[in-house]
């Protein structure tokens, strides 16, 4: 690395943070949250769901297992999150799947990050407020600009940018799901075609209701869901069959919009690993990985509709279904990559109504 570059994080609030760069030398604004997952910080950085936000790890330690060279590794091609913001970086790495240190990823993809911040004080303050709007800036200025990353499109940002077919892996079960892609992870789609689906990615915005399937998955992804107009209708034109959908993260919420429930956004989210969630009506909790800023409104579900799960620290809705037809959601990630894995059944009960 070179010698460090001194530069500042500031809220929306005047709150005002000095750390050092690493990655690339650059500014860089967005929204500021947190995560406190202790592992997994290669799955995070490429998780589409962080678009338009600095990234805040609460593990005092991050670096020290470098970067993976392979793109299997990565939940998409690219570092999705705009920023970085880290206690201790340590760039001496070791793991043997490793060939480049977090630093080198970061300059190569032109992300900035910050090290020396008291990630503790900072997530304290983002927990008391809520979360922020935030710019990295290598000294301080008198007007604090940012670009408010939930009134664009973020969506429209990570989707694929026309239909992707992937044939299924190991043995075909001769059955074909649209994934739905709001920003899906990479593992998603895996996990369909590792239980021997043959897997078509649409846009977000394509009508895929004029596409013979056998069931649809709607995928997580970044911002505000009540902005995905053309999918919650397509997927309001696919309620009205009987063909299952599931949904993960984002689109449990715009499963919940095509039902014409409500959401809402959350204090400063849910980024985490090991969240409890309790299934309705019984004494299973699943330990859950979670990315989401936003949440269903459990008083705004229709009738036909119920919570089928609650996530046990706040109460608020993990997972939507249909009271009679395979229409299901998570708000978790049951595809959770470095984990819990609890939740992997979740596609295995997708298989199961898509099969029949």
């Amino acid at each position: 690395m070179t010698a460090p570059t001194k530069a500042y994080l500031e809220l929306e609030d005047g709150t005002k943070l000095e750390g050092t760069i690493f990655g690339a030398v650059k500014e860089a604004d967005g929204e500021v949250v947190f995560n406190t997952g202790m592992v997994g910080y290669v799955e995070s950085l490429t998780d589409p769901s962080y678009r338009g936000q600095i990234l805040t790890l609460t593990y005092p330690l991050v670096g020290n297992y470098g970067v993976p060279g392979s793109l299997e590794r990565y939940e998409s091609d690219n570092i999705q999150v705009r920023g970085l913001v880290v206690e201790n970086y340590i760039d001496d790495h070791s793991h043997w799947e490793s060939e480049m240190s977090l630093h080198q990823w970061l300059e190569k993809e032109g992300i900035v990050a910050l090290t020396g911040i008291d990630t503790r004080h900072l997530t304290k303050i983002l927990r008391e407020k809520g979360t922020m709007l935030g710019r990295i800036i290598p000294e301080l200025k008198p007007d604090f600009m940012v670009d408010d990353p939930n009134l664009s499109d973020l969506v429209n940002e990570v989707t694929a940018p026309e239909k992707i077919e992937h044939p299924a892996l190991g043995e075909p079960n001769g059955k074909h799901v649209l994934v739905v892609d709001c920003g899906t992870k990479r593992s998603i789609v895996t996990n369909l075609r590792k239980r021997g689906f043959k897997v078509t990615v649409v846009p977000y915005d394509h009508d895929f209701t004029t596409i013979d399937y056998d069931g649809i998955m709607l995928s997580n992804g970044p911002g505000d869901p009540a902005m995905n107009k053309v999918t919650i209708a397509n997927v309001a034109k696919a309620l009205q069959q009987d063909k299952p959908i599931a949904g993960i993260c984002l689109g449990c919420q715009i499963m919940a919009l095509a039902a014409d429930g409500t959401t809402f956004k959350l204090p400063y989210g849910h980024r985490s690993q090991n969240q409890p969630c309790k299934v309705k009506d019984s004494h299973e909790c699943k330990i859950t990985s979670q990315n989401h800023g936003f949440a269903v409104d459990a008083d705004s579900l229709p009738e036909g509709w119920e919570v089928w799960l609650t996530n046990l620290n706040d109460g608020t809705v993990e997972g939507i279904k249909h009271t009679s037809k395979p229409f299901f959601a998570v708000q978790f990630h049951p595809e959770a990559t470095p984990g819990p894995t609890d939740s992997n059944d979740f596609f295995d009960q997708f298989t199961k109504e898509v099969i029949g």
